[in-house]
């Protein structure tokens, strides 16, 4: 090895060292400086002890109200009278005489330091501290995805429909899926029910023709059941291609139950029902002279009937919906063009069980209106075997009735709802 390889070896050695040491140095003077930094001459609230001779003064004294400038009565204790200690205190009555409405100190907009995310506050009259004024949810809010599922008592519901959630990514006018409402109807045997979310006000509704919103989130349900029977597999399908063609036209994505748990449902949903669909009727025949059309008109009328256009006197409750009805027996029915000409021979008050709250008394009510019909007319009171119906044999009826919609309200379904009354229709 030459002089010149051992002196480029020696010079090496000397930099690497060099190298090392410099680092180390700017090591502990970075150590320094960052002691230095972080050293505090504060007391430690939590571990330090708090010296005898009271608390430490505060530099924003001023900013508490002594007590001269506190009105006269008041229930606030000056801080000079509470005692200095580490534990809890909690807050009493001093010998100031109770009142219902104490005094408070009044508080100025000037008062109060406002900042970016300051919430102005209201002293309430009970002492409490509200907010001012309720924060209303943003518009990027309400246009979210709503978290609430549809309210199934209202509108729809997974034991009685097969419901397809759309999400579209522009809202759409309530015209123009009401449109496609009536093309999806047409498409299927079973009725069906659009429900949007109208996010003015953040709740779920029926979408009408008539209303002026647009509707982002819609909840499409096709009923499982009717008094025509269940659902078929062809039924979901041909929805289910009804609906993907709407999602598409509204440029959004849709979201479908399994076919197959909704079509056992729906099955056993009709089988139930078939079970617990019963209609209650009366007779009021003719003894020999038939019932003349303008006196039946009177007397329904006088009763609150209405003549619909199903050929047959209604009688409806407050809300509008179903309490009983009244046939003539003859398959002509009623009609305002024929009545002053007509003369029946017998009629029937019928009373639909699953589709009538408080059955009972609705029944009670239909007896006494077939009772004065017969007394007016010179009728007889029958059933459908044409049987003299005293009161012991309407009393079973009764008793079947309440039986019946007892059975209806432990599955979910009282009688009289508006699920009742669209699985029975």
């Amino acid at each position: 090895m030459t002089e010149l390889q051992m002196g480029l070896i020696g010079l090496g050695a000397i930099a690497v060292v060099g190298v090392v040491g410099y680092n180390k140095w700017q090591e502990v003077r970075q150590r320094k400086a960052a002691e230095k930094a972080m050293q505090t001459s504060h007391p430690d609230v939590l571990l330090d002890t708090l010296p005898d001779d009271g608390p430490p003064a505060r530099d924003d004294e001023e900013d508490f109200p002594t007590p001269a400038s506190l009105p006269s009565g008041s229930d606030i204790v000056s801080p000079q009278h509470v005692p200095l200690t580490r534990e809890r205190i909690e807050p009493v009555l001093g010998d100031v005489p109770f009142s219902a409405e104490p005094a408070i100190a009044p508080v100025h907009d000037d008062d109060v330091p406002l900042g970016d995310d300051a919430a102005v506050l209201a002293q309430s009259p009970e002492g409490s501290r509200e907010p001012h004024q309720e924060e209303k949810p943003t518009p990027a809010q309400r246009r979210a995805a709503p978290t609430r599922p549809v309210p199934e008592t209202q509108f729809l519901s997974p034991q009685t429909d097969f419901i397809a959630a759309i999400d579209a990514v522009e809202p759409a006018p309530a015209a123009r899926i009401t449109e496609a409402q009536g093309d999806i109807q047409a498409r299927v045997r079973k009725p069906v029910r659009f429900v949007g979310y109208n996010e003015e006000n953040g709740e779920w509704e029926r979408i009408s023709a008539e209303s002026a919103a647009e509707y982002r989130h819609l909840r499409v349900g096709l009923q499982l059941a009717n008094r025509q029977g269940p659902v078929t597999d062809e039924d979901l399908s041909v929805f289910s291609v009804a609906v993907q063609d709407l999602a598409d036209q509204l440029m959004g994505l849709v979201e479908l139950p399994h076919r197959q748990p909704a079509l056992e449902a729906a099955a056993k949903l009709d089988a139930f029902c078939a079970g617990v669909d019963i209609q209650i009727g009366i007779n009021v025949i003719s003894q020999g002279q038939a019932f003349p059309g303008t006196k039946l008109r009177a007397l329904a009328e006088a009763a609150g009937m209405t003549l619909d256009s199903g050929k047959r006197f209604v009688r409806r409750d407050d809300d509008g919906n179903i309490l009983y009805v009244l046939l003539n027996q003859d398959p002509s029915g009623f009609s305002a063009e024929t009545i002053k000409t007509l003369n029946a021979q017998g009629l029937t008050f019928l009373l639909d069980v699953p589709c009538v709250a408080h059955g009972e008394r609705v029944f009670n009510q239909m007896v006494d209106t077939a009772r004065r019909f017969a007394d007016v007319l010179h009728g007889a009171l029958v059933d459908d075997n044409r049987r003299s119906l005293s009161e012991k044999a309407l009393e079973p009826i009764r008793k079947q009735i309440a039986q019946y919609q007892a059975t209806l309200a432990e599955h979910d379904l009282p009688a009289g709802s508006l699920l009742a009354r669209r699985l029975f229709s």
